[in-house]
């Protein structure tokens, strides 16, 4: 009986040492489940929503025909422009490119250029690619000095330029997208100048009218319907998403008519504009100077002839009380600014006045403060007006910050622009809700995570918004996991690891306690460190607005001066760590395991208490008492 209660003390004490050391395991970078890898969504939806709820939304959103979903990243105020990835090449190469409804052809650097400035990718390596070839010269191109191959050379308005041979390879669109990998002309780019030179991104994606533009060829080869569509995201929460292909257009969104003979850009029929509900006396043939009213996704800011920039800023700065004008962040601008409207951008329209355009089918598009404001960059809780006058060019040009969360569809089909006003962050991931099965990824090699691919779908039509709490297809939000890469090298950056936790939970606004430095390794003559973020406490995964808030601030870490130049690699976003059988019943199992060991240890007291009174029963009688005694006999001498 001893032996047993002790082999099951010892049993006992490694189950307890076994489970602790498994509950307190390091959480894995990489889950153990299978999910979808590049399904990075913003906003989350209630996991209580029912089956039928789901078949609606992917009924609402799923296309009829193929289409590329890809999605954007918001440098509007940083750059000025919107990004989207492609890949291109076998194997694939990957690129950072503007989104740009007012070019027409789609270009990276690629390594033969001497005159490229330094962006965030490698050049394109044509000699790497099993599928690349340059376009001959032919009597459809301009040719070279050799006459071997086709070029292309673009000047843009702010006086920069690209040019470079075109070339032919295979571009993939993301790792989920229903549209497969397709052979494209693209300028393989040899010189740039300007703003095109020392800008972050690694060339522009054209999605204008011409024959070189992306659009148009995957229209020619009949893989994509004659329509794709942006959804830009708002003043806090940037991103966005872009789909290559038809859609079904919500119930009501909201039409104009586009005329590609009027001019090679996309333009629309504006004939008024309303502040406050107040029509503007301004002739409605002032919008329809020279090219017109043009949507470019590649300007930031909205421009307005002069009669209707005087018009317009005069009737918003009458509907505005209780505010101070100010002076703008750039001596060298004269901005309109003003300060006093409060930090909360939800909270403008309370201060700044609603803005309406009636186009000539007298539907109407109306314009929050976050589609005509810009955040003063020096002084909190001030904005500027982000409408300017169009110089003497009587153009009406309507940049990015218009269309702000809001789901703008091109149908160059039916010759016709739609607007849409909705939530673009979360809009993007219920395009992801609708995708039943991924696609395979780009051909060879690993996605980085920093890019996510998307998969095919359509703009959802009259889809209610969804509840704050994570969701599309039962995936969390566990923890975000990101790469930094730092100048600084390991031996000097090892003191200030603490400063370093610090200095990113003050960035992204979180509490130190949920920073994770999983690992520092050297690189070179620096360091990549490997983070994670974990939600506060014991909660199990972020809600809607924590994951978006902290993945905005993480593309915009400042770290200190200590550490030297910095570049964020990649971010992923992780489902919450699967745990073990163990750790999921590490109570109960601790709970059993001291029952038993409790019930043995009473069973043996019990065992040991009745024993002893058992020996204590019985009266002590010497040996042989009844015998006679035996006489002790000495011992005899040697």
């Amino acid at each position: 009986m001893p032996t047993l209660i002790l082999s099951l003390l010892i049993l006992t004490i490694s189950l307890l040492t076994f489970s602790s050391a498994v509950a307190t395991l390091p959480r894995p970078l990489t889950p153990s489940v299978d999910r979808h890898p590049l399904l990075l969504p913003l906003s989350l939806s209630s996991p209580r929503i029912s089956d039928v709820s789901k078949f609606m939304l992917r009924r609402h959103l799923h296309g009829a025909s193929p289409n590329a979903r890809m999605r954007l990243y918001d440098d509007l105020l940083s750059n000025g422009y919107y990004t989207t990835r492609i890949w291109i090449g076998t194997p694939p190469q990957e690129f950072a490119l503007i989104v740009d409804t007012g070019s027409t052809v789609t270009y990276v650097p690629c390594n033969t250029c001497d005159q490229c400035g330094n962006h965030q990718d490698p050049k394109f390596q044509p000699d790497l690619s099993n599928t690349y070839h340059p376009v001959k010269c032919n009597p459809e191109c301009t040719c070279d000095a050799e006459n071997d191959h086709c070029t292309y050379e673009r000047q843009y308005a702010e006086m920069s330029s690209s040019s470079g041979i075109l070339g032919e390879d295979l571009i993939s669109f993301g790792n989920m997208s229903e549209l497969t990998s397709q052979r494209a002309v693209f300028g393989c780019e040899n010189a740039e100048t300007g703003d095109l030179y020392s800008q972050h991104a690694d060339g522009i994606m054209g999605l204008g009218r011409g024959d070189l533009s992306i659009v148009d060829q995957l229209v020619e080869k009949g893989v994509i319907n004659d329509s794709f569509s942006l959804c830009y995201g708002g003043m806090e929460v940037g991103g966005g998403a872009m789909v290559l292909g038809q859609i079904s257009p919500p119930s009501d969104m909201v039409f104009s008519h586009s005329d590609p003979d009027r001019s090679p850009y996309y333009n629309i029929e504006l004939r008024e504009l309303h502040v406050a509900g107040k029509k503007l006396d301004i002739n409605p043939q002032v919008f329809d100077g020279k090219h017109g009213t043009v949507l470019d996704s590649g300007t930031t800011y909205a421009y307005l002839p002069e009669a209707a920039f005087v018009a317009f800023m005069q009737a918003v700065t009458n509907e505005l009380h209780g505010v101070k004008q100010i002076r703008g962040p750039d001596p060298n601008y004269n901005d309109i600014c003003f300060s006093g409207a409060g930090s909360e951008v939800t909270e403008l329209s309370r201060t700044f006045p609603s803005v309406d355009m009636v186009f000539g089918n007298g539907q109407k598009y109306s314009l929050s403060p976050e589609n005509y404001l810009f955040k003063h960059s020096k002084v909190p809780g001030a904005y500027c007006l982000g409408v300017f006058q169009n110089g003497k060019d009587p153009t009406t040009l309507l940049g990015g910050i218009v269309v702000r969360n809001t789901l703008v569809t091109y149908d160059r089909e039916h010759l016709k622009v739609g607007f849409w006003k909705t939530n673009c962050s979360e809009l993007w991931e219920r395009l992801n809700a609708s995708s039943i099965s991924p696609a395979p990824p780009p051909l060879g090699g690993e996605i980085s995570d920093t890019n996510p691919g998307m998969q095919p779908a359509s703009a959802p039509s009259g889809v209610p918004d969804l509840p704050d709490h994570v969701i599309l297809g039962d995936f969390f939000v566990g923890y975000i996991t990101f790469n930094i890469s730092l100048s600084i090298n390991f031996l000097d950056l090892k003191p200030h690891v603490s400063e370093l936790s610090d200095s990113i939970a003050k960035e992204l606004g979180v509490n130190v306690s949920q920073v994770n430095l999983l690992n520092t390794t050297s690189a070179g003559n620096g360091s990549l460190i490997t983070c994670s973020i974990y939600p506060e406490g014991s909660v199990k995964y972020f809600s809607n607005t924590t994951a978006t808030h902290i993945v905005s601030r993480l593309a915009e870490l400042q770290l200190p001066d200590t550490f030297g130049s910095y570049k964020l690699v990649n971010w992923k976003f992780q489902p919450p760590s699967k745990r073990s059988w163990q750790q999921r019943h590490y109570l109960v199992v601790f709970m059993t395991i001291l029952v038993i060991l409790m019930l043995g240890l009473s069973v043996y007291g019990i065992w040991f208490v009745w024993k002893w009174r058992q020996e204590a029963a019985i009266p002590y009688k010497p040996v042989d008492s009844d015998a006679a005694p035996v006489i002790e006999q000495e011992l005899q001498p040697l």
